[in-house]
């Protein structure tokens, strides 16, 4: 600890607040207190006490910053802000890389529609939801839409124009706001019953919808009974796909945290007028040492905002701190009073036991997925390592392969796994440049040679000026290399590694029997087929030979574009150049119009003219001898 953290550390108020402590500079943790002066000499003077992660953070800390504030609500507030702003690594992150879908409705446009949307945002409209499918969202549009004459379309209506009706409106299911049909305040009336419907509250419409069809029917107007009578079905098909779980209806959440890993998992059960209409599984980053309880204070915070509102019930399955401060803030986001409980019997415990239920089968799910992505890259590159005979495990492995069409065009391809998984970014691609024909067992060479002088040219360069190498374009060097083929590209691509005077492991992947061929042994190795570690170099094999043909592709339609471009009159090698970056094929250029051909650089419109009228007339001196031909 230096100095000056221990003069801060020793002049800290008895006042609460929230503190961020720093490594070089950056927040990496932010925490609130109701006295800052005993709670940040904690971490300090209390090591033994910490969990593993905390004495990791605290060994990095060498500043923090304190902010002042009147009491606890301020200090809850601060600290959420302070974390969704900076997003501190030691802190308890909610990861949400799912987009749940949501119903919008936005009340302040004259005549609203009822809309799917995978965002929130601050616009003034409600949002229903999230919902765990856009299946489940759609389901319920559809009921929606057929129930209530609402409109669908996009169209701007407003400023006196009216619109012709379409056919929603002939048959019933649209009140034609655009033709003027309905009024504003009309229309919003319906809406009002729309919100009712969608917070869960669906006996007024089946009242409705009933008396409708009764008095229908009562007036042998069957017809009409019949829509009335498709309407309550659908209504009932979408509710009850929803299980009645609470016997006196309202709207709750219920959250349960487990352990999974080095994370935590939150599972949140959305109860809206009695009937479960979602369940969510959230995980929140390096937070399995954290208290259950501080993990659920922590993900309250950051999952409920103005756009996503609290319920009125937040049932819980550990008692949060600071419960009052907490339940001050919820209440401030939804406008009305929020409260949080931990319920120890009856059907709301049910509920919490039922939550914490599906979070165990959440994180039982969520570990047999990380040991099979395990197995298909850590596990399959130890048995990789034991089939090798490698000394060491192959962290960066590089597959190579060739592609041509009867020697013309020849590319070859570089494609990386670091630590079993595929680095796109690490991708590269080589022109053929010394060898003519088809030659794949010198061309495996030149590729192999290239691409080890440029890394061990970048690497010494990086190295002498305090870089690391492993940032690099070609700095980092394979452990492992990968050549698809047989013997031949394999002795190839080893001359070219032992002229460096390297030692890199190559092998080659015989496509034959899908055999393992190694250096100087005769025998080749045979995997079972369902090996983890035949399935990684398969899928490394595969890439390499996807990523040649592609950029063999691209290569050999642009050639097709630049000798056609080379008949063309008027046409020279900047025109050339520039028609080339912008129509990249001959397909894209035959289709193009004069006005297209027009917008390249440096082409005039009478020089696309020509080009157009060139183009137009070569293919119809084709299409000319096609058909002579056919007579």
């Amino acid at each position: 600890m230096t100095d000056a953290l221990r003069l801060k550390i020793e002049n800290l108020p008895d006042s609460p607040g929230c503190y961020l402590m720093k490594s070089n500079g950056k927040i990496i943790y932010v925490g609130k207190a109701k006295n800052l002066k005993n709670r940040v000499r904690q971490y300090f003077h209390e090591s033994r006490n910490h969990t593993p992660k905390v004495r990791a953070m605290v060994e990095k800390v060498d500043d923090f910053d304190i902010v002042l504030v009147d009491g606890e609500l301020e200090a809850l507030i601060l600290e959420c802000n302070l974390i969704k702003l900076h997003k501190p690594w030691y802190n308890i992150l909610l990861k949400d890389d799912k987009h749940y879908p949501y119903i919008r409705v936005n009340m302040r446009e004259p005549f609203p529609t009822v809309d799917l949307t995978r965002q929130t945002a601050k616009d003034g409209a409600k949002y229903f939801g999230p919902f765990m499918s856009a299946t489940v969202v759609r389901e319920m549009l559809d009921v929606v839409r057929t129930v209530f004459p609402i409109r669908t379309c996009t169209r701007v209506i407003g400023d006196g124009k009216l619109y012709r009706p379409c056919v929603h409106y002939e048959i019933g299911q649209c009140h034609a706001p655009c033709a003027g049909k309905i009024d504003e305040a009309g229309y919003h009336e319906i809406m009002k019953r729309v919100l009712e419907f969608l917070g869960g509250n669906d006996q007024p419409v089946r009242a409705e919808l009933g008396e409708k069809m009764r008095e229908a029917a009562l007036s042998l107007n069957y017809e009409r009974a019949a829509v009335y009578r498709d309407r309550l079905a659908a209504v009932d098909s979408v509710m009850q796909k929803q299980k009645a779980i609470v016997a006196g209806g309202g709207d709750q959440d219920v959250l349960a945290t487990v352990k999974c890993g080095d994370d935590a998992l939150v599972q949140i059960m959305m109860v809206r007028g009695g009937k479960m209409i979602g369940s969510e599984t959230h995980a929140l980053e390096r937070a399995a040492d954290e208290p259950p309880e501080e993990v659920l204070t922590s993900f309250m915070l950051q999952y409920y905002s103005e756009e996503s509102v609290p319920p009125r019930d937040i049932l819980v399955s550990h008692a949060v701190e600071d419960a009052d401060a907490l339940m001050d803030l919820l209440s401030e986001r939804r406008g009305a009073r929020v409260t949080v409980s931990q319920p120890q019997r009856g059907e709301k415990h049910q509920l919490v036991e039922m939550a914490l239920k599906n979070a165990n089968d959440a994180a039982l799910k969520r570990e047999k997925q990380i040991t099979n992505s395990r197995m298909r890259t850590i596990g399959a590159l130890e048995e990789l390592k034991d089939a090798l005979g490698l000394d060491a495990f192959p962290r960066r492995i590089e597959g190579y392969d060739i592609s041509n069409t009867q020697g013309a065009q020849s590319v070859g391809s570089m494609v990386v796994m670091i630590n079993g998984r595929p680095a796109n970014r690490d991708y590269r691609y080589f022109r053929i440049k010394t060898v003519e024909g088809a030659n794949d067992f010198a061309s495996i060479n030149e590729v192999i040679s290239r691409r080890l002088r440029h890394g061990l040219a970048e690497r010494e360069e990086r190295l002498s000026q305090g870089l690391d190498p492993v940032s690099g374009k070609f700095s980092d060097l394979p452990e492992l290399i990968l050549i698809d083929g047989g013997r031949g590209q394999l002795e190839a691509a080893l001359a070219a590694r032992d002229e460096l005077g390297l030692t890199i492991p190559m092998f080659g992947l015989a496509k034959r029997l899908e055999e393992i061929v190694l250096p100087g042994e005769e025998e080749s190795i045979l995997l079972d087929k369902h090996s983890p570690a035949l399935h990684l170099i398969q899928r490394l094999r595969d890439e390499a030979h996807r990523f040649a043909i592609s950029h063999h592709r691209s290569l050999r339609g642009a050639a097709a574009l630049k000798s056609r471009l080379d008949e063309i009159p008027g046409v020279g090698p900047v025109r050339k150049k520039a028609i080339l970056k912008r129509f990249e094929t001959m397909e894209a250029l035959e289709a193009a119009s004069v006005e297209q051909i027009c917008e390249t650089p440096g082409i005039s419109n009478q020089t696309a003219q020509s080009i157009y009228d060139f183009l137009r007339g070569v293919k119809g001196e084709k299409a000319e001898g096609q058909e002579s031909g056919d007579a």
